[in-house]
């Protein structure tokens, strides 16, 4: 009898997630694009004001590139693809009829784009860089250094200048160096083949539950009004690959206005994003399926933040660490440094979306700044942000954002410590 109630309490637990998780999407269905989603830079919360005394000098960074094109020519073609066979059999419904003239537009805009920075995420990099000079003024004052580096990857570069060039727009004394490099590539975006090949692990259990989760018989139906041409499209594959198109509109102000999701229901648009969330955080999160080895993947550079830090407090300089890379970089890093309940451990995908939800962690442009502030009367302090949100540490003494940066030191390098190479 307990183990009913047992079983009961549990799926009440997971309808709440969902009922919430799906609010938060009646609300703003763009969320459901998880790393897709524009940066959510509107109503921002304000920032705790520093305790007595103390003033920030020095920002410790990591930002993911802003909004993109999608990356491989198949993202634009696939779809075009299955509806124009429809077409041609003649049996493409009047909604299919509409999506398919979308997304032969947007395939073309997309000719030799792909993967590259958008208007809509240069943007983001400036928005981010004038709150960081509005929010921490004496960091970028009386010519301090910035240290900006980037991936080799062209957005990347380009948010780096977008980023920078807004920063010097508005602090014209900062003296700014700016580098883009295979030298940096060992701690901007490490290719940990040990770290990436546990993600394999966990495959097995992403692909049940897609196929537990996915109902694509529907939209189909919706889009093809023949039944043996709908049984023979990879369901699975065309509702995620249109799916993502309907994601990513988001990226261009072009086609801002334009609403793909419109033919997905809300189950569906539900179903689609509780899949890729389960899939990310299994390719970035903290979960026993990979034995808790992806965050790992960013160790070199989790030394990188702490060598930067150390340095900055050791010399008292003003100024700021920058680094611009890839969404994989932001969510694993923040599972190592345990930021909130980013690094939430759990084998059971069902009730994942209770605990967490990728668009929180990496939407386009995502950053985590480590905020550095001294006094003339105490230790260091720093304060977390994650996309300019105020992040905790599991650390019970501290004054409400704000911790001595030994102890953050401390439990990063017992982090680090856990890691076997």
């Amino acid at each position: 009898m307990k183990l009913r109630f047992v079983f009961i309490a549990l799926a009440c637990a997971a309808l709440a997630a969902s009922a919430g998780v799906r609010e938060e999407f009646k609300q703003d269905v763009h969320r459901s694009a998880n790393n897709y989603l524009a940066y959510p830079d509107r109503d921002l919360p304000r920032l705790t004001p520093a305790p007595e005394g103390y003033e920030p000098f020095f920002i410790d960074h990591y930002a993911r590139h802003g909004s993109r094109w999608l990356i491989s020519p198949e993202d634009y073609d696939y779809p075009v693809e299955v509806l124009e066979q429809a077409q041609l059999q003649g049996c493409l419904s009047p909604r299919g009829e509409e999506v398919l003239n979308i997304a032969r537009e947007v395939r073309e805009a997309s000719r030799g784009r792909l993967g590259e920075l958008t208007d809509v995420g240069a943007a983001q990099h400036r928005g981010i860089a004038r709150r960081m000079v509005e929010n921490f003024p004496t960091v970028f004052r009386d010519g301090a250094a910035v240290d900006a580096r980037s991936t080799v990857v062209i957005r990347c570069i380009l948010s780096m200048q977008n980023e920078v060039n807004q920063l010097q727009a508005m602090c014209p004394s900062l003296k700014v160096t700016m580098d883009a490099s295979e030298h940096d590539m060992r701690y901007m975006n490490f290719h940990d083949r040990v770290g990436f090949a546990a993600k394999d692990k966990g495959a097995p259990a992403v692909e049940a539950f897609k196929l537990r989760v996915l109902k694509p018989a529907a939209l189909l139906s919706r889009l093809f009004t023949n039944k043996a041409f709908a049984g023979n499209v990879d369901g699975e594959k065309f509702m995620l690959s249109l799916f993502q198109l309907a994601a990513n509109m988001q990226s261009h102000s072009r086609f801002a206005q334009v609403d793909l999701f419109k033919v997905f229901t809300p189950d569906e648009i539900y179903r689609v994003w509780s899949y890729n969330n389960a899939w990310w955080y299994v390719h970035g999160g903290d979960t026993e399926l990979t034995g808790g080895r992806v965050p790992f993947v960013q160790a070199n550079l989790l030394r990188d933040f702490i060598q930067e830090a150390d340095r900055a407090v050791a010399t008292g300089r003003r100024g700021a660490a920058m680094r611009f890379g890839h969404e994989t970089m932001v969510l694993s890093l923040a599972a190592l440094m345990q930021l909130d309940d980013t690094n939430y451990n759990t084998t059971n995908l069902e009730t994942l979306a209770e605990h967490w939800q990728a668009y929180k962690i990496f939407p386009m442009a995502c950053n985590i700044q480590l905020v550095f502030y001294r006094s003339d009367h105490g230790p260091v302090l720093v304060k977390a942000l994650l996309n300019e949100h105020e992040a905790r540490f599991p650390l019970d003494d501290h004054d409400g954002p704000y911790y001595r940066w030994s102890d953050v030191r401390d439990l990063f390098t017992a982090r680090l410590n856990q890691f076997q190479p």
